[in-house]
């Protein structure tokens, strides 16, 4: 690939000159702040960088899961995590998610709030009286934020609906849903293209310095200065800036297409460390990450025996029991988590800010980080 230097006046002139926001990260959270940068600022330049073909983080490697936290997940964070941080990052997801679909729009999400279950393995009777216990608890807060009642429900007979067995009970959230994610960054893309901001793939952001006017930003092909620099990258930050955001890995399969499948939604299981659903007559299952909690703070974008040993082993015990079903893709993407599941949306000086830590809930709540940081620069 050719250095910025080696490039022609125009190619220098047309892309790298006088750039007024630059962006680190092709994924959600970058395009949403260039949109909203470009309506603050109608005839600024702004450019976007990413280092793969594709976003290399999780945006459109993710499972499609349209959610803000099922019951057990919620429970266990309110374990250790102050009630009103967690109660305002449910929020912010919920918020988020509409604010996607305003800015997407539900036929090119291909949404579908089908609900979600939150599946309790035999035997954990303890987990199931913890849950009861919270239901009307965690239906009241869910109220203060949705305006919805009864968001949460138990559903014992489940497995009789879909098949699954090796289960106690089931919690049913009936606002959560499903999205193709790999048309909604397409339609990011197509957004940022219709609104004069340059998307460059294939180029790495090495490290920057940040001067009074301007932020000096080293990449693969060369410098760039810009007037202001929004780092966007999520997974990947810790290359960049000192937070408490560093990355993990969820590991993800799919079975082949799989003859008069009637499992509907998306599903939960051992606090959301596994989720599955349907897609195009198939099973997506991921997760794992709990079984090496050390060798997932990877940002290598690969597969382990390990893990995916264990969702064929989930597929065939509780989803698909007793069925042989063949895997036709497997894959890997890139979170970025913290001791906290609260994003980080600041400035970290006057003329460069971060959107990163979406604690594995990108979807709901990039979009929103995106515009928030965006609002920064106004």
């Amino acid at each position: 690939m050719l250095n910025i230097e080696q490039l022609s006046y125009w190619e220098k002139q047309t892309f790298f000159s006088n750039v007024d926001f630059l962006i680190v990260g092709a994924g959600i959270v970058g395009y949403s702040a260039a949109i909203h940068l470009r309506e603050l600022h109608p005839t600024s330049k702004i450019l976007i960088l990413e280092k793969g073909y594709l976003p290399s983080g999780a945006s459109s490697k993710n499972a499609g899961f349209a959610c803000f936290g099922s019951a057990t997940e919620l429970i266990d964070d309110l374990q250790h995590t102050a009630e009103s941080l967690v109660w305002e990052t449910v929020a912010k997801r919920w918020e988020g998610l509409r604010y996607l679909k305003q800015l997407i729009g539900e036929s090119d999400l291909e949404m579908e709030v089908n609900g979600s279950w939150d599946l309790i393995a035999k035997p954990q009777e303890q987990t199931v009286t913890r849950v009861r216990d919270q239901l009307s608890n965690l239906n009241s807060e869910l109220f203060k934020i949705t305006g919805k009642q009864g968001v949460y429900s138990e559903d014992p007979n489940l497995h009789k609906k879909f098949g699954f067995e090796n289960l106690s009970t089931s919690f049913f959230n009936r606002l959560e849903g499903q999205i193709n994610t790999g048309k909604m960054i397409r339609r990011f893309y197509q957004k940022a293209v219709e609104q004069n901001i340059d998307v460059l793939f294939g180029i790495n952001v090495l490290n920057y310095e940040a001067f009074l006017h301007t932020v000096e930003v080293n990449t693969s092909v060369g410098i760039i200065n810009s007037s202001n620099l929004l780092i966007c990258v999520n997974g990947f930050a810790q290359d960049l800036v000192k937070e408490d955001v560093h990355p993990a890995r969820a590991q993800v399969l799919v079975t082949e297409k799989i003859q008069n499948l009637k499992i509907k939604g998306t599903f939960h299981y051992d606090r959301g460390y596994y989720y599955f659903r349907n897609i195009d007559d198939r099973i997506l299952l991921g997760g794992g990450r709990n079984l090496d909690f050390e060798g997932e703070t990877s940002t290598a974008i690969a597969t382990t025996e390990t893990i995916m040993s264990a969702l064929e082993q989930l597929l065939t015990t509780v989803i698909l029991p007793g069925r042989t079903t063949k895997i036709e893709h497997r894959w890997a993407g890139i979170m970025g988590v913290g001791k906290t599941k609260a994003p980080i949306v600041k400035k970290i000086e006057p003329n460069v800010g971060i959107g990163v830590r979406m604690g594995g809930m990108g979807v709901a709540i990039g979009s929103l980080v995106g515009k928030d940081l965006a609002e920064m620069f106004s």
